[in-house]
């Protein structure tokens, strides 16, 4: 068959340009490095026009300029594969089709329009559904509320809010809802915040994140005595936070039986494509309405979300504007059209499988890992797998570590609850980072608080996770639960050594991810407030540089860019073999040190101020008896000069030097008279802090020598930490008879070598004169 030229160029360029644009390795020339420097701030429209490669070239570096300038590594937001290019070909294709007559169009995309929605309701088990195709996911929600309003409504069509003002509509929203959702739908349908009911979850009886049936029956019964109208009912097949599935089965038959249309949402509904469905998500097939979001499940760009619905009315449907007589607005459906013929059945089955698979590769390894709560809706098939770190403290019940595969418990205590928010916080940060494949996030839940979310639904299409990338994403959270359960026991032995150590104030930041924040203290002595805090701030400023340019695995830092306390010491994760008291101890004596330089600096300025200040006056009243004893006739110029030659004046030269060691000042006449300055005394030793603890070598500081396996030798079965302190123990006099150390040995080697130098010296000052005085004697009888 013979292919439309056209449609032949479009697909070409098409790749041309995906090929360009997703070109990460590319090498820009200098001339257009130039050309795009000043890429972020607007330029006017050029008169010549540029070509479609320049135009290009612009895109490719506004995309990933800034990413490759912050970072080494080349970053792209979404892996495009052929499916994704015939999702962007059907936005390139709808622009085409748009100038083509009116009646080819209306033919055209009444096929599309059919085709797309017949398939996706045999793919979603959805028989005799209607499809709205739309970009922001909450518009079908919003079109859906309209119909309602509508069909319940008879004369709203006629009289608008004022039927509404007489019987006011009531919404009902789970409280595990988006956030903002009912804000969102109140705000574009005109209605008041009142018109919304948010549903309390499950307290007592089954899953935390499912809506209490029975109070939705009592509230929907004191709406009615009130002369309300319960209008519509939002369930979740898969809440955003946890993923969890209401029981949409008893939801269908309450709103029954009030009249109410039953709409679901969320990302378990993608599951309705496999061959095995569980129960609870099977019910959605016999609500009123649904909303789906392919793009992110199949990993298709910018194709919109679909809304199935039933109705019998389509006039109804149009004034809601679910339909549209208008042939372009069909034409949204296009490059959903497009992708899910070249995906097929079996390639949209299998993308959905191989999510589930994930999660469920992930749930059986946490259910062997320690300190690991996780909290899923079917351990059999959950397509959302949510976990945290927690670990059991000493003086509780240890056997329920059995049951950690539960729904997680929140911690009693309220610091606990904040201290494990924020590891697991860091946590999640951690893996994110680590494993980018995997597409794990935080997320914050009501009932268990900062949770780690592996949602693959949401995010393997989009990022091509794999199953290795779920092993290393368990063999990085692995590496993670020593750290965390060594720093939070760590924590509590960290705060008490701090507060038992004078100089040193504990601060507790329930934010901080690590061992604690400690803050030097300075004494004050009586200075201002603001003096005072700005010798706090150099003092622990010179304290975080020390500490850093030791030899440790600890991280030392200001702590975070916001909200972080001022002038403190954040130390970072830790690990089992730390030294808490050594790094205490260090703490408090490079602090000592500081601060003890600092006021040496500070009585050494003023010292030298009062210094320059009585120099001044000596050297002044010096220079008026230096005046008297010459006479004023020397002070004239002439006659001066005259004078001088004929009877010059002696007069030594007085000066005053200051003597930094001893604090004093001197006259000069002495160094004028010696020709050099005198050495003075001796400086006082720097005041030093006593870090000494003995390490073994190679090994870092703040570390416990673990002597039962380090400490031995292959060859000897005394260690060297033992040989030190042998060494330490040793008395200083040793009789004849015992066997002397090394030290003394070579002190005696050395007193030796000088006796024998000094005997050497005689000798030969000794044997040289003699001969020579001989010589002459010989010499002269000879003669």
């Amino acid at each position: 068959k013979m292919v439309d030229p056209t449609l032949a160029e479009m697909g070409k360029n098409l790749n041309e340009a995906m090929k360009m644009l997703e070109d990460n390795q590319r090498k820009v020339e200098e001339e257009n490095e130039k050309k795009y420097a000043r890429k972020d701030i607007p330029g006017p429209l050029q008169g010549s026009g540029q070509d479609m490669v320049s135009i290009l070239q612009l895109v490719q570096n506004l995309m990933h300029g800034e990413e490759e300038e912050e970072t080494s590594q080349s970053y792209r937001l979404q892996n495009v594969g052929e499916q994704g290019h015939m999702a962007l070909l059907g936005h390139s294709l709808a622009a085409y089709i748009s100038v083509l007559d009116r009646e080819r169009l209306r033919k055209l995309t009444t096929r599309i329009l059919s085709d797309t929605t017949l398939w996706l309701c045999r793919l979603f088990r959805y028989e005799n559904g209607s499809a709205y195709y739309h970009e922001d996911d909450r518009e079908g929600l919003l079109k859906i509320c309209r119909l309602v309003i509508h069909t319940r409504y008879e004369d709203y069509t006629l009289e608008g809010f004022n039927v509404l003002y007489t019987k006011q509509p009531v919404i009902y929203i789970s409280s595990a809802a988006r956030t903002g959702l009912g804000q969102a739908l109140c705000n574009q349908l005109g209605l008041p915040l009142s018109c919304m009911c948010r549903v309390p979850c499950n307290t007592m009886f089954g899953s935390q994140h499912q809506m209490d049936v029975a109070l939705l029956d009592r509230l929907i019964k004191d709406d009615v005595e009130f002369g309300k109208l319960p209008l519509l009912l939002v369930a979740n097949a898969g809440t955003p936070g946890a993923g969890h599935t209401d029981k949409l089965g008893r939801l269908k038959e309450l709103c029954e039986q009030y009249k109410m249309w039953l709409h679901v949402e969320g990302v378990n509904l993608a599951t309705l494509a496999l061959g095995y469905v569980s129960s609870s998500v099977l019910a959605a097939t016999k609500c009123d309405s649904m909303t789906l979001t392919l793009g992110s499940w199949l990993g298709l760009p910018a194709v919109p979300a679909v809304t199935l619905y039933r109705h019998e009315d389509p006039s109804l449907s149009l004034a809601a504007g679910l339909t549209s007589s208008q042939p372009v607005e069909k034409l949204r459906a296009l490059p959903l059209w497009l992708s899910l013929q070249y995906l097929g059945h079996n390639g949209i089955v299998e993308r959905i499988k191989h999510a589930s698979q994930l999660s469920q590769r992930l749930l059986e390894n946490l259910k062997n890992l320690d300190f690991i709560k996780t909290s899923v809706e079917d351990e059999l098939s959950s397509p959302v797998v949510v976990f945290k770190f927690f670990q059991e403290y000493s003086n509780r019940d240890q056997t329920s570590h059995a049951a950690q595969a539960s729904t997680i418990q929140r911690p009693i205590i309220n610091n606990e609850g904040h201290i494990y928010d924020t590891f697991n916080q860091w946590l999640g940060e951690q893996l994110a980072q680590l494993v980018p494949a995997s597409g794990v996030d935080v997320v914050e839940l009501e009932d268990e608080g900062t949770c780690v979310r592996f949602s693959p639904l949401m995010t393997s299409a989009v990022l091509g996770t794999e199953m290795q990338d779920i092993d290393q994403l368990v063999d990085c959270l692995k590496m993670k639960i020593p750290v965390l359960t060594s720093t939070l026991q760590l924590r509590e032995e960290f705060e008490q050594e701090v507060r038992r150590t004078v100089g040193l104030l504990y601060i507790e930041d329930l934010g901080w991810p690590g061992l604690g924040v400690v803050r030097y203290n300075y004494h004050s002595d009586g200075k201002n407030d603001d003096k005072q805090e700005k010798e706090l701030e150099k003092i622990n400023t010179e304290l975080l540089k020390k500490l850093n340019e030791l030899e440790s695995d600890l991280a030392f830092s200001l702590g975070p860019e916001f909200g972080g306390q001022k002038n403190c010491v954040y130390i970072g994760m830790v690990t089992e073999d730390l030294d808490v008291s050594e790094l205490v101890e260090t703490i408090a004596a490079t602090g000592r040190e500081i601060e003890e330089n600092s006021r040496l600096l500070e009585n050494m300025t003023e010292v030298v101020r009062k210094g320059i200040q009585e120099a001044q006056l000596q050297l002044e009243k010096a220079n008026e008896e230096r005046l008297l004893e010459e006479g004023l006739l020397r002070q004239i110029p002439v006659v001066g000069s005259v004078l001088n030659w004929f009877s010059p004046f002696q007069a030594s030269p007085k000066g005053r030097t200051f003597n930094l060691t001893a604090g004093s000042l001197e006259s000069t006449e002495s160094m004028y008279v010696s020709k050099a300055q005198g050495t003075g005394s001796t400086p006082p030793p720097t005041p030093t802090s006593s870090l000494a603890k003995q390490r073994l070598p190679g090994q870092k500081a703040f570390k416990r020598s673990l002597r039962s396996s380090d400490g031995f030798s292959e060859t000897s079965s005394i260690s060297h930490c033992d040989d030190l302190d042998k060494l330490d123990q040793r008395p200083p006099n040793l009789s004849p008879g015992q066997e002397q150390g090394p030290v003394e040995m070579e002190r005696e080697e050395e007193q030796k070598e000088v006796a024998q130098a000094k005997t050497d010296t005689e000798d030969i000052h000794s044997d040289k004169s003699p001969p020579d005085c001989t010589k002459v004697e010989d010499q002269a009888s000879q003669r």
